[in-house]
């Protein structure tokens, strides 16, 4: 219990930590992406403010005021080769025709003035054969553009476009994802690590305290076994004399009334004592029972033979129905032991005698109780059960009086009995359910559990209950 509270906790302050550790680490990508973004902007901005200052505009006609750039005097000669990480520019004309070019390629894309700057994809080698495998499978390029209209008073005089090359984004970027990502996965390491440390920690004066709770438990529970059965030993003793010395008129006759008024809750203390005391041991570890081989079938069979009277007196139909192996099974040792888990004998019979008493106490006169026992091979997909495991599958099922949907998340805690005021049904099955302590059921999931099996509760109110347990035929040790 507490280890699975631990790592609830390590789990959960290591999911909020990553989940603050991813915000902060995309604040930061973003922050870094947008700032490289911008100075590429900037920088092509600046670039274009530069070779408009440096533009030779020439007049052409002076009676209308015409005016054209010398391209000669203003652009120096294009090389023919560009390098991918310099600055490109590109002259157009006032119609849009490519006159100058630091590429050694035109790039072919629409034309419009831009001062924001954009990204666009370029196809390389576009003039080339698309038949050659080298060209077609060249990657786009990236490029990040700003596009100037220049003009003297209304005139166009042309159209200025640099581009810049977009890796320098990108790749900074993919840089900055993998340091990212690395630096995330330590400190998650991290921070996991740290979690695990702390929260055991946390947990250690809950531990204590509740070792201390269980202690206190188990030797209350023992110390008071002796008194309680010493209280009930005298009761008999004196209920025998009572009976002895009947002709005793000076005896009050209520006495004996009384007496047995004691004996009945001195039995039901010890009961209760008892319970406590096995919940105690199970939950300490303590406990010295021993396994071994038990044919489920034939315990079952005393069990119902022990509560057919109660079954009887309420007129309640009563059946067990062991589920035979299939017929292509011809293992004879199987066969003989098909019904037979690894357990404790003691313990198994107190998980049936809680479940089906619990089914008959709860079933009104007139109802039905059915018991089912059958083998479950992995390969059934049974719910709940293990992979690669072959188990007991148990179901008792009753027309009883069900119990409410609110109630079902609880019926395992210790002491916690359900009202029977919410059931709306006969006031002598109420009453008979008043009469328990609230720990069969914790008793039997512990049971359960110490066998390494699964226990769980279907019901609706006013609809009957199917209880359904499973237990491996062999667990790990």
């Amino acid at each position: 219990m507490f280890q699975a509270t631990r790592r609830r906790l390590a789990l959960w302050y290591t999911a909020v930590t990553a989940v603050l550790l991813l915000l902060f680490a995309s604040g930061v990508y973003l922050y870094v992406r947008s700032t490289l973004i911008e100075r590429i902007d900037d920088t092509l901005n600046h670039v274009v403010e530069v070779v408009e200052r440096s533009l030779i505009i020439e007049a052409v006609n002076s009676d209308f005021g015409q005016s054209r750039i010398n391209i000669d005097a203003t652009f120096r000669d294009n090389t023919d080769t560009a390098e991918d990480d310099h600055i490109d520019l590109e002259w157009f004309s006032p119609t849009g025709e490519l006159l100058w070019s630091t590429l050694s390629q035109p790039l072919n894309i629409p034309l419009h003035a831009n001062r924001t700057g954009e990204t666009v994809k370029v196809l390389r080698n576009q003039d080339k054969s698309i038949q050659n495998f080298e060209y077609s499978s060249t990657p786009p390029l990236l490029l990040r553009q700003v596009t100037e209209r220049v003009q003297v008073g209304r005139q166009v005089l042309g159209y200025l476009r640099v581009s810049h090359p977009w890796f320098e984004v990108t790749k900074p970027s993919r840089e900055l994802i993998v340091d990212l990502a690395l630096s995330f996965g330590l400190m998650l390491f991290s921070v996991a690590a740290s979690g695990w440390f702390l929260s055991g920690k946390a947990m250690e004066p809950v531990h204590e305290s509740y070792q201390r709770l269980k202690q206190f438990t188990a030797d209350a529970s023992h110390e008071l076994r002796s008194p309680i059965t010493l209280i009930q030993t005298n009761v008999q003793v004196a209920l025998s004399e009572l009976e002895l010395s009947e002709a005793d008129s000076s005896i009050p006759s209520h006495y004996r009334q009384q007496l047995k008024v004691v004996e009945r809750l001195t039995q039901r203390l010890g009961k209760l004592v008892n319970d406590l005391l096995f919940l105690a041991r199970q939950d300490s570890g303590i406990s010295k029972e021993s396994f071994s081989p038990c044919p489920v079938d034939a315990l079952l069979m005393e069990v119902v033979e022990e509560q057919q009277l109660l079954a009887t007196e309420k007129k309640i139909t009563f059946s067990l129905d062991l589920i035979d192996p299939p017929v292509c099974e011809t293992d004879p040792e199987l066969l003989d032991n098909w019904f037979t888990v690894v357990g404790n004998w003691d313990q198994l019979v107190r998980l049936f005698t809680n479940l089906i008493g619990n089914a008959l106490q709860y079933t009104p006169s007139g109802g039905c109780v059915n018991l089912e026992l059958a083998r479950v091979e992995a390969t059934n997909r049974v719910s709940g059960l293990r992979s690669n495991s072959t188990h007991l599958l148990f179901k008792v099922n009753d027309t009883g009086i069900g119990i409410p949907a609110e109630a079902l998340p609880r019926l395992f805690d210790r002491f916690y009995r359900v009202d029977p005021a919410r059931t709306h049904t006969a006031k002598s099955i109420a009453t008979q359910s008043a009469t328990g302590s609230g720990l069969g059921l914790a008793i039997a999931q512990a049971i359960v559990e110490n066998h390494q099996g699964q226990i769980y509760v279907e019901s609706a109110l006013g609809s009957g209950t199917t209880v359904t347990v499973t237990l491996p035929v062999t667990f790990d040790s």
